[in-house]
C-alpha cells in the first residue's frame, strides 16, 4: 500500500503544499522554498536515484539557507544538503526536535496518506547558528520522500497577541516576582526566535522583566527612545493610562537577525503594570 501510495502524482509541488501549510509572514520565502522543491521533484522523476548526490552538495539545489533532503519508505535519510548532512544513512523515524516533535515520522506519515504536504519544527540555521522555526514542504517521488525547509523566526501578528494574551494570564495568576522570572528565562516557553515578553512599572516606570535585553531590567525606561528618537516606553505608557490596551510601531533591533527593523509591538495593562509582546515586519 505504501509504495502505491507513494507513487501517485503529485505535481506540481504547490498541490502539496495545499494539504495544511501554516500561515507565515514570509511568503517570498516560501515561494523560493517551493520552488526548489519543484526543481529537485523534476531533476528526481528523471535522474532516479542518481538525483540523490546533487541534492547533498552545494550548487544547483541550494539557495542561500534553502537546500534539500530525501528520505526513502523506512525513514533513512538518503541526501542533504544542510545541516543534517552528517545524518545520511541514519534510520531517523525517532529523531525529535527540541521540542519533541518526530518530525521525520510525521513526514513520512504525511508522504503515506497525501503524498505531500507541509509540517512545521525547529531546526539549526547553519547561517546563524542559532535554532530557529522551520516550515518545510514535502512530495512523494516513488518510493523517495524529497522535501525542502525555509526558516520562518519572524513571528506573525498572531502569534505575538497569543504570547501576550498568555503573559497577561500569568502575570494575573502569580505572584510579579514568579510571574518575571518566567518571562526572564531564555529556555522558557516566553522567549522564542524573535519573540519575547517585556514589563514596565506603570507608576515607576522601571523594566521588571526583558526576554531579549535583561541589562535594561531595573532601570527606568521612560525616556527610552528608538533610532528615530521615538520616546516609545513613555508612549506605550501613556496608552495603557488612558485605554488599558493598545499597540505602538516603532523601530528596534531584531533579536535574531541582529537588524533594526520595523517593529509593532501591543501592550496591555495588568493592575500597575504595563505588559508587551510585538512582532518585526517582513
Amino acid at each position: 500500500m505504501l509504495a502505491g501510495v507513494l507513487s501517485m502524482p503529485l505535481s506540481p509541488v504547490l498541490a502539496a503544499a495545499d494539504t495544511g501549510a501554516p500561515t507565515t509572514s514570509q511568503p517570498a520565502e516560501a515561494a523560493r522554498a517551493r520552488a526548489l522543491l519543484d526543481r529537485a521533484v523534476r531533476h528526481m522523476m528523471s535522474a532516479g536515484d542518481r538525483a540523490l548526490s546533487a541534492f547533498s552538495r552545494a550548487g544547483e539545489f541550494t539557495d542561500g539557507d534553502l537546500y534539500v533532503y530525501a528520505l526513502d519508505t523506512r525513514g533513512v535519510l538518503l541526501a542533504s544538503g544542510g545541516a543534517s548532512y552528517s545524518f545520511i544513512g541514519r534510520d531517523m523515524l525517532d529523531y525529535r526536535d527540541p521540542d519533541g516533535k518526530p518530525l521525520f515520522a510525521e513526514i513520512l506519515d504525511g508522504a503515506l496518506k497525501h503524498g505531500g504536504g507541509s509540517i512545521e519544527y525547529r531546526w539549526l540555521n547553519l547561517q546563524r547558528g542559532t535554532v530557529e522555526r522551520k516550515i518545510a514542504y514535502y512530495q512523494a517521488v516513488g518510493s523517495r520522500i524529497l522535501a525542502v525547509g525555509y526558516y520562518a523566526p519572524r513571528a506573525t501578528p498572531e502569534q505575538a497577541m497569543s504570547v501576550l494574551w498568555r503573559a497577561v494570564d500569568e502575570l494575573k495568576r502569580n505572584a510579579p516576582a514568579a510571574a518575571f522570572a518566567a518571562f526572564n528565562d531564555i529556555n522558557g516557553s516566553f522567549v522564542r526566535d524573535d519573540t519575547y515578553v517585556f514589563v514596565v512599572g506603570i507608576t515607576d516606570r522601571r523594566m521588571h522583566a526583558h526576554g531579549a535585553m535583561p541589562r535594561l531590567i531595573g532601570r527606568n525606561v521612560a525616556e527610552l527612545r528608538d533610532v528615530d528618537g521615538k520616546q516609545i516606553i513613555d508612549q506605550m505608557l501613556n496608552i495603557v493610562s488612558t485605554a488599558d490596551a493598545g499597540g505602538l510601531d516603532y523601530k528596534w533591533r531584531n533579536p535574531v537577525t541582529g537588524e533594526i527593523e520595523k517593529k509593532h509591538t501591543f501592550v496591555r495593562r495588568v493592575g500597575d503594570y504595563m505588559v508587551g509582546v510585538g512582532y518585526y515586519e517582513p
